[in-house]
């Protein structure tokens, strides 16, 4: 039965030996491993672990970015029966203190010397951690500590290790079962310490199964692996659905190179966060912004075409054959073409979650062809809550409930579900575990939703975070935020009003869209700061308000949340200040106790506030930053609407 990790490996070593398992581009060349040379590379390391004293039970923390030794790694761990703990690559100091101490982690896995500097930095403080591996080996050649080992040096004492104990590995392996712990995945600390969320080899494996089966996922998919490896996202797109169809993952250069790797590989499969293609509607504006008038008039002529039957088309509906002509006349010029430079030509699915994204970004890379659904989910569900199944893809929904996962709302209006990836415990804190989880296996969410006469569910907002304005009406901040992200001059928005008379906002503006749009119009600025404080900016990111507000006046039980007062922050908000998880979501508590001073200004009719922050630079030194900021009123607009 294959119902772990290991099993499976030696399954698809069998079944699909010569398919590509795993690539990574080094040093500009793709070098691929086959399903029988991963197995081969996996088991050597777990020997190796093994001869340095991992055994069944103990923690394998693993810091990096995707790189496959990084992720044999993981699956060593479970050859033995330890627990492989990724941390994030860019965790700071502390960050990886607090993981390494809290998971009780005895070998570290660590992907380059930056990695290892900054785990020497805190192993004094983490008694238990024992031994340190590292993949590249890139400037730690003299460092004299014996406990530091090289990944190849450890394989060598696994081949050793396999002579000497021939039996031991495959012993190990066959004493794994689906209810063992597979892995330890620490959520990113939204509103405090990141809390480890205890999944087993069942919770991925039925969970990744289910999915690729409702999406009809086989062996001959490519899937880009990119995205953070201590995510439960990648988890489960890179490693969970790769082991049980045996399709190949393909791990880019660098971060930097993304963009280029993925023209390269055409991945068939694909999983985003709302900022990645957020970002890539930026860069597609901002490069039609250069381009000639007859190219902007080529693909504006054309993008309405799109937007009036391109979904269609893709969904299979019914339409006129003049628009059909008409839309492949636009896949020649503009659509095929553009695809190609983002790396999507071959996609066959694509998935975003994380949180919501704009109606009008979703809808644009439908209308291109791009299979783009939306999907709901959470770290404690071993991702899988909601999808959308293909034909019923919704702007506006997270889909329906995924093969065997039950889902309710409660009275108070809060998403519960159960379902087979539903996490054990949380590592070490009962009492969480016991206010996420009840006795039944009901999961609470913390989310505020609905579902609509479709049977699709709807997600308002964070259930803490669903207030109400001081009139009574609805406050709902991610709702408001997500519309103005669309916009590619604000990067980041932070709403504000519960409990307070109106709602005002905080705003990051997009260095690369806004510092684009200056350099054309003779603007000159040399920090993020000067031009954040510039009027012609403010008046950019005063229209893209009102813009807001106007589509709010229209919403029958959003109307009173239009914005009356904003700002641009003198800073960029940071996961490196606290101020920002480590998959960029806002800590609310955060930025009200630091922002206090500005919140007050708000509300006190104040025009300007001077604030110094403190913040961290990329060496890990503290410093300040002052900043004399500008208050602007904004337009509201009557509702459209009656308000309930």
């Amino acid at each position: 039965m294959n119902d772990t990790f290991p099993k499976l490996l030696l399954r698809n070593a069998r079944q699909f030996a010569d398919r590509p398992a795993i690539r990574e581009k080094d040093l500009g060349i793709w070098q691929t491993w086959s399903w029988q040379e991963m197995h081969d590379e996996v088991l050597d390391f777990a020997n190796g672990l093994a001869s340095l004293g991992l055994k069944r039970g103990d923690k394998l923390a693993i810091i990096g970015t995707n790189r496959p030794r990084l992720y044999w790694g993981i699956c060593a761990a479970q050859c033995l029966g330890a627990i492989p703990v990724p941390v994030y690559a860019d965790s700071v100091a502390e960050e990886l203190r607090y993981v390494l101490d809290h998971a009780e982690a005895s070998i570290v896995l660590a992907e380059d010397q930056e990695q290892v500097d900054k785990v020497l930095e805190v192993k004094q403080d983490v008694g238990h951690v024992t031994g340190i591996i590292y993949d590249d080996t890139r400037g730690l050649k003299d460092y004299p500590e014996s406990f530091l080992h090289d990944f190849a040096e450890v394989q060598v004492r696994g081949r050793k290790h396999a002579k000497e104990h021939p039996d031991f590995l495959q012993q190990e392996i066959e004493k794994g079962q689906g209810s063992d712990i597979a892995i330890i995945l620490y959520t990113s600390g939204t509103t405090g310490k990141p809390k480890g969320v205890v999944l087993t080899h069942d919770n991925v494996l039925i969970t990744s199964l289910n999915s690729a089966k409702e999406d009809r996922l086989t062996e001959k998919e490519d899937m880009l692996s990119y995205l953070p490896l201590a995510w439960v996202g990648d988890h489960i797109f890179s490693y969970g659905q790769a082991y049980v169809t045996g399709m190949c993952s393909n791990c880019p250069e660098s971060q930097a190179t993304v963009h280029w790797d993925i023209r390269e590989i055409g991945p068939t499969y694909y999983f985003a966060p709302p900022r990645v293609f957020e970002q890539l509607l930026t860069n597609v504006m901002i490069r039609m912004e250069d381009a000639s008038r007859l190219k902007q008039r080529l693909f504006h002529h054309f993008m309405e075409v799109a937007k009036r039957c391109g979904t269609d088309i893709l969904d299979g509906n019914h339409v006129p054959l003049m628009d059909r002509i008409a839309y492949k006349i636009g896949d020649l010029l503009v659509y095929a073409p553009l695809k190609n430079t983002m790396g999507f030509s071959r996609i066959r699915v694509a998935y975003t979650a994380g949180e919501a994204i704009g109606p009008e970004i979703f809808d644009f890379f439908r209308s291109l062809g791009v299979n783009i659904k939306q999907l709901y989910g959470q770290t404690e569900a071993a991702v899988f809550i909601t999808a959308q199944p293909d034909g019923e893809v919704y702007a506006d929904t997270v889909g329906k409930p995924s093969p065997e996962v039950e889902v309710k709302i409660t009275d108070d209006g809060e998403v519960i579900y159960k379902s087979p990836g539903v996490f054990q415990c949380y590592y070490k804190n009962d009492e969480a575990t016991r206010e996420a989880k009840n006795e039944e296996g009901w999961v609470m969410t913390g989310d505020a939703g609905y579902f609509d006469d479709k049977g699709h569910l709807k997600i308002i907002d964070r259930a803490k975070d669903v207030g109400k304005l001081k009139n009574g009406a609805l406050f709902a901040p991610k709702y408001i935020e997500n519309k103005l992200k669309f916009f590619p001059e604000i990067k980041e928005a932070v709403a504000l009003g519960r409990d307070m008379d109106y709602v005002s906002l905080i705003v990051n503006i997009d260095l690369d869209a806004v510092g684009n749009w200056a350099e054309r119009n003779n603007i000159a600025y040399s920090s993020y700061q000067e031009l954040a404080a510039h009027s012609r900016i403010y008046a950019m990111i005063k229209a893209n308000i009102e813009q807001v507000n106007r589509d709010l006046s229209e919403d029958s039980v959003l109307s009173d949340c239009q914005i009356h007062r904003f700002l641009i922050l003198h800073k960029e908000l940071d996961a490196d200040d606290g101020e920002l998880t480590r998959t960029r979501k806002v800590r609310r508590r955060i930025i009200a106790e630091k922002y206090d001073v500005l919140i007050n200004a708000f509300y006190s009719g104040a025009t300007q506030c001077q604030i110094s922050t403190e913040v961290t630079f990329e060496d890990g030194k503290k410093g300040t930053i002052d900043g004399d900021i500008r208050i602007e009123d904004t337009e509201t607009y009557e509702p459209l609407k009656a308000a309930s």
